[in-house]
């Protein structure tokens, strides 16, 4: 007989999950973000579009910094590539959506060779540094090679269809970026459970014991490195759909910080976790405007004068209290919730 998470076969260890309850609560999640157009407004379903582009972004990152420990503060770069490799193949070359999003991708992962390459041998804030040294210099080449990136005039992004559809608004818009989004987060799921996933987490704990077991730091480190800026090179080309026109004081610093921010409060290492770390810091602004409407008077000249001040100290506040209280992320949060619901009236 099977107890607690003993495994008996080869399948239940390789699964992605052998719980029925899992099962049948992510079958009702999708169902509901598949019927999620029909029953909310257009507000609503925008605010869904740019939390489930913060996923795809935050996954993405996850898999460097939350999987492989590789910290990195130049996500704002790579969603700049990402963003600017699918708005030029689109616009200037007339490539299709479908084309153009992943090759923007691609770009983004290239590029990152060009920072893991010369990165090999650094870790912590060392790497933090040098990956925030080039997302400055992203931005100063989109700048300055205007007749490739249109320069400090920015590019309009219209047209993207797919079989006819705009998908640049409205319900096509969300199927889109659910659809990325949900792929984005099996392939990481999967790989993680690879010979290569388990590389990475080795790196993460202790690097010179995993050279000791064989694994090619090298290899290893530019994979993770190109797979993450592939991600989230996507994660920009879905932006540059969403907000049609993007220049690149779109992509500045706190880009990078909220995605760290995110992938923290999610807890680290987890994919679960990178989810909910987007949904939530996504969401809280959203949840502190509606929070001060009820308290304060929206139409009165305190409201007018120092709403945004104050938005932005409670959201820091969140973030504070969050991990000081919670260092385990949301993520903690929950595991901690299902241990207390199984083992009642017994947890105490």
């Amino acid at each position: 007989m099977r107890t607690g998470h003993f495994q008996e076969t080869t399948g239940q260890l390789i699964a992605l999950t052998d719980s029925p309850a899992v099962i049948g609560w992510t079958g009702v999640l999708i169902a509901g973000l598949l019927a999620a157009p029909l029953v909310v407004g257009n507000y609503e379903l925008t605010l869904m579009v740019t939390v489930l582009i913060a996923v795809v972004g935050a996954v993405g990152l996850n898999l460097l910094t939350g999987t492989t420990g590789l910290i990195s503060l130049g996500q704002a770069g790579f969603l700049a590539v990402g963003a600017y490799g699918n708005a030029v193949l689109m616009v200037d070359y007339g490539w299709p959506v479908w084309l153009s999003l992943p090759a923007g991708g691609v770009v983004s992962a290239l590029i990152s060779l060009l920072v893991g390459i010369p990165s090999l041998r650094l870790k912590g804030l060392y790497l933090a540094i040098t990956t925030l040294a080039f997302s400055f210099i992203v931005s100063h080449v989109i700048l300055y090679a205007e007749p490739i990136t249109h320069g400090p005039n920015g590019i309009f992004v219209n047209g993207a269809k797919i079989l006819g559809v705009n998908v640049q608004k409205g319900p096509a818009l969300y199927y889109l970026t659910l659809f990325v989004a949900v792929c984005v987060v099996l392939m990481v799921l999967n790989m993680q459970r690879t010979r290569l996933g388990r590389g990475w987490l080795a790196i993460r704990d202790h690097d010179i014991a995993a050279r000791a077991m064989g694994i090619d730091l090298t290899r290893y480190k530019l994979l993770a490195f190109v797979v993450s800026s592939f991600i989230v090179g996507i994660a920009g080309g879905l932006l540059s759909l969403q907000i049609r026109f993007i220049n690149i004081d779109v992509f500045g610093l706190i880009l990078s910080i909220e995605a760290l921010a995110i992938i923290i409060l999610g807890g680290m290492g987890s994919v679960a976790g990178a989810i909910m770390g987007a949904v939530f810091l996504t969401l809280l602004p959203e949840a502190i405007r509606i929070a001060f409407n009820l308290i304060l008077t929206p139409g009165s000249a305190f409201y007018s004068t120092y709403v945004y001040e104050i938005r932005g100290v409670a959201y820091g506040a969140v973030i504070v209290a969050f991990l000081r209280f919670k260092p385990d992320g949301l993520i903690g949060l929950w595991r901690d919730a299902r241990k207390y619901w199984s083992n009642w009236p017994l947890a105490y």
